[in-house]
This record gives C-alpha cells, sequence and structure tokens, in this order.
C-alpha cells in the first residue's frame, strides 16, 4: 500500500459513489429539466450541476457531523427529508407538471442547483456515504484516494450530463418524454425507500 495513494480505499469510494449516484440515471432527468433549453444553456447547466453537487458533497465531508450535531439533526431526518425533495421532483416527471421555463422564470430559478445539484446529484445517500468514509479514513494516503475519487465520479456525471444532447437527438422527442416518465417512475421508488429507511431508522433505534 502506498503511503501517497491507497488504490484499495479509493476503489472502494469510486465505485459506491458510482452506484450511488448513478450517472446514465441522470440522463433522463437532466433531459426531462432542461427540455426546450438551447445546447449552450444546457451545456452551462451541467457543468453548475456538477460543481453543485460536489460542493455540497464537499462541505458535508468537512464539517457534516458537526453541522448536524450543531443542528440537533439525525442522519436519518436527513435521508427522510431528501426523499421527500426527491419524491417531489419525480412526482413532476411523472405527470409532465414540471413545464418548459420561461425567459423570466430562468433569471430567477436555476435547476442546477435545486434539483439537479441537489438533491439528484448530491442527495442523501451520497452525502451519507460521503461522510462514513470520512470516519474510515485515517491516513493522508485515503483521504489523497478519496479526493481523487470524489473528482473522478463529478467528471463522469459532467461528461453525462454534457453529451445528453446527443442522446436527446438519437431519441428523438418520444424517446426523451418516455425516459422521463421511467425516470420519474425509478425516482420516486427511491425516494420512498430513502423515506421507509429513515422511518425503520427511527424505530429500530
Amino acid at each position: 500500500m502506498s503511503s501517497v495513494f491507497d488504490v484499495k480505499f479509493f476503489w472502494q469510494v469510486f465505485v459506491t459513489l458510482l452506484v450511488i449516484m448513478d450517472p446514465p440515471g441522470v440522463v433522463p432527468p437532466f433531459l426531462g429539466l432542461t427540455r426546450g433549453l438551447p445546447a449552450r444553456v444546457r451545456n452551462r447547466l451541467a457543468w453548475q450541476a456538477a460543481v453543485v453537487g460536489l460542493g455540497v458533497i464537499v462541505v458535508f465531508a468537512l464539517f457534516g457531523q458537526s453541522i448536524l450535531a450543531y443542528l440537533g439533526v439525525e442522519l436519518p431526518s436527513l435521508q427522510a427529508a431528501g426523499g421527500l425533495l426527491l419524491l417531489l421532483v419525480a412526482l413532476q416527471l411523472l405527470t409532465g407538471s414540471y413545464s418548459e421555463p420561461t425567459a423570466d422564470e430562468r433569471a430567477r430559478v436555476n435547476v442546477a442547483f435545486v434539483p439537479l445539484g441537489t438533491p439528484l446529484l448530491a442527495g442523501p445517500g451520497a452525502i451519507v456515504a460521503t461522510m462514513v468514509f470520512v470516519q474510515r479514513g485515517s491516513t493522508v494516503a485515503q483521504f489523497t484516494a478519496f479526493s481523487v475519487a470524489l473528482v473522478a465520479v463529478t467528471l463522469l456525471l459532467w461528461l453525462t450530463m454534457r453529451f445528453s444532447g446527443v442522446i436527446r437527438r438519437v431519441l428523438r422527442a418520444s424517446g426523451v418524454e418516455l425516459l422521463t416518465r421511467i425516470a420519474g417512475l425509478l425516482l420516486s421508488a427511491i425516494a420512498v425507500q430513502l423515506i421507509v429507511g429513515a422511518i425503520r431508522s427511527f424505530v429500530g433505534g
């Protein structure tokens, strides 16, 4: 094991966050939430969402335990809140109630922050997993591996969203609509599972 970079710890963090944050699974919600926007705006929203997601995770990695302790909030509460937010987004995608923003609304609302940056990218699962890995890390090599893995996953997320326009052209409008509905269904299931997990933690605790 290198004293500079822990390869095993890197792969543990990378694979875990990759599965939780699910870059391919981000494409349908991204296409649905940015539908009707020009390619230049979608590209900007893609890197903004990736940066926001990374920033949220880094903040919780560094100060998560202190923030929750100061507020008197337990991890299951954070998980339940994230599940409710994700459920709201899922219902909008399922019912098609998420309308394309007008020029005036685009100046006031940035979907790169909510719901793309959080809770879609930096959701409760990613935040909790990050906090657990930070607690497990004990050497400089492990923290270096953790940092590199986090940046690598963020780059994959950005690339996936950045080139979602290619997917849009291949699938056409009807295909994007179908994927959006499927994404809404899957996101609603994930949201409900997060809430159920939080309830179990409260009952079990």
